[in-house]
């Protein structure tokens, strides 16, 4: 069985308090996009779960603790699988690099077993243990209203997507251990959303608190999305997650293309990828 495990883009994300445990109360529009890794998982004989990384951000990536084992030891536990599981993960989307890479894939073994037996319970238990992003992945298209709440949206919009990875990898707990200011709190309106121009015209006016945090840490995120926002048919540009990754949604795949190629000739060593909504 090979599974697709799609990454996801923050087209907005505003922190709005500090909680306890030194997490923080975020809201964010987001979207899951084409960019994606395979999982190739097949049962063993054996008593334990074998977990191989492969692809260009393997490298990143620990065999022995990650998303994958935590999952099937959880799903074990709850008595979901009885089986253990050598698993194969092709890693295509960049790591710890602000999109959702490593939840992506719990999730999509979290659907790929548990199916109709995905419940409320099960989710607290994943959601302690993997990351805050979990609920994110259930959803094409939504609206991250608080850490516990999704609002998905009435209609899906077709965006493309530049995706650049400046190969900096950028920390989650540094990031936002230097939030020092908030966003007040708002509450999600789908008439703000209702067609792809106002959605357009409402995120262009949005963006993300933790970009520029990261921006003083790496300049050459804010350089990146400047340069992604002069390039033509981008409707606007931004910084993902906690970062490094930056992107810009463009008019069409054409003009998403083409940026992309003058953008690779100035960073041949970035990692790029042109993808659209899923």
């Amino acid at each position: 069985m090979i599974l697709k495990s799609f990454s996801k883009i923050n087209l907005s994300l505003s922190v709005n308090k500090k909680l306890k445990k030194g997490l923080h109360q975020i809201q964010s529009y987001f979207c899951l996009i084409s960019l994606y890794d395979l999982i190739e998982i097949k049962k063993n004989n054996g008593e334990k779960d074998i977990i191989k990384f492969t692809g260009k951000f393997a490298k990143h990536v620990d065999s022995k603790k990650n998303s994958i084992l935590d999952t099937l030891t959880i799903l074990r536990e709850q008595n979901i699988i009885t089986n253990y599981y050598s698993v194969i993960i092709n890693k295509k989307i960049p790591v710890f690099a602000g999109l959702g890479g490593g939840t992506s894939n719990a999730v999509s073994l979290i659907k790929h077993f548990a199916k109709k037996k995905i419940n409320k319970n099960l989710l607290n238990i994943l959601y302690k243990k993997i990351g805050s992003d979990l609920k994110l992945f259930f959803y094409n298209q939504g609206f991250l209203k608080s850490l516990k709440i999704v609002k998905s949206f009435k209609k899906k919009h077709n965006l493309f997507f530049l995706v650049i990875y400046p190969n900096v990898i950028s920390s989650t707990k540094y990031v936002y251990s230097k939030v020092n200011n908030y966003s007040s709190i708002s509450n999600y309106s789908f008439n703000k959303i209702n067609n792809k121009q106002k959605f357009i015209d409402f995120l262009i006016n949005a963006n993300n608190d933790l970009q520029s945090i990261v921006e003083n840490k790496y300049p050459i995120v804010k350089k990146l999305v400047s340069e992604i926002k002069q390039k033509k048919g981008c409707y606007f540009s931004r910084m993902t997650g906690s970062g490094s990754v930056c992107y810009g949604v463009f008019i069409s795949e054409k003009t998403t293309k083409a940026a992309l190629i003058r953008i690779k000739l100035k960073y041949p060593n970035f990692f790029f990828s042109v993808a659209k909504t899923i």
